[in-house]
């Protein structure tokens, strides 16, 4: 299916006025699609709804800001109706929405766990559930869940690991459940993905973290929103792709580029055994 198809169609983005979930934004929005962005802060979506209303006006693509916290089932119901009386149908949804703090795992209070699993996870679920219940049962249509690598776990993440890992198993769970309504479900796994959004998160410690972060990617950048947008729009649109999870990470997950530096310099001369003391 060629993105030309995304004229006309409408869309879900949570978490879609910053980092991550604008670059999606901007990308659906650019090629024709409808798009809903939802945020518990009503100030961060409407200043990028303005933003790309202003940009793609000549496009047929809108953005359409939301105020909704995921973990509030009553606040999911309200943005639907209104988007769907609105816009008649969802054709995508991009679960994008979440959040964490880092924290050794042996000083994660009750609350704090809730906090972060009940939005990664219960959010996501119940947001998916109404989307497929009001639209997609009847309509067809394709789910991406943003996700994060989960392969070696993520010290200080446990909390979110655990709703992440949730997350992947229930996007295959849904892709075999929702397969007879024409719906297919998968998940975008992204790596290290710089934005300034990002870096902020980590307060003074962001850039250091970033920086040292590159040097395990062996296409020697960072990724961007952007990256991780081209992929989503990928599966969103991809016709027989289901319950799959797809990693945008430039290869770090791979987890031997240390390795290949040593063994390439040794070969070439650049590297010397009293190097390697």
């Amino acid at each position: 299916m060629l993105l030309s198809s995304l004229v006309g169609k409408t869309a879900i983005v949570t978490g879609g006025g910053t980092g991550i979930g604008k670059g999606i934004t901007e990308l659906l929005v650019q090629k024709g699609c409808k798009v809903a962005i939802a945020s518990r802060s009503l100030q961060k979506v409407e200043t990028a709804a303005q933003e790309f209303n202003e940009k793609y006006k000549e496009s047929e693509g809108r953005v359409i800001p939301y105020q909704c916290d995921i973990r509030k089932n009553e606040q999911i119901e309200a943005m639907l109706d209104s988007f769907i009386t609105s816009h008649g149908n969802v054709d995508y949804l991009v679960n994008n929405g979440g959040g964490q703090f880092v924290m050794p795992a042996e000083m994660i209070s009750p609350n704090g766990w809730d906090a972060v699993v009940n939005t990664n996870l219960r959010g996501t679920f119940f947001l998916t559930q109404s989307v497929f219940k009001q639209c997609m049962k009847e309509n067809g249509g394709s789910i991406v869940n943003i996700l994060m690598e989960l392969h070696g776990g993520w010290p200080g993440f446990a909390h979110s690991v655990s709703a992440r890992a949730g997350v992947e198993a229930l996007a295959k769970t849904l892709a075999v459940e929702w397969g007879e309504y024409g719906i297919s479900v998968n998940n975008v796994i992204p790596g290290i993905i710089y934005s300034d959004t990002a870096v902020q998160n980590y307060g003074p410690f962001g850039p250091k973290m970033f920086k040292e972060a590159m040097k395990q990617v062996p296409q020697g950048r960072l990724g961007t929103p952007e990256d991780v947008a081209v992929a989503v729009v990928f599966m969103l649109t991809a016709p027989y792709i289901t319950g799959h999870s797809l990693v945008v990470d430039g290869g770090s997950s791979l987890g031997t580029l240390a390795w290949w530096n040593v063994v390439h310099g040794m070969m070439t001369g650049k590297v010397k055994i009293d190097d390697l003391d």
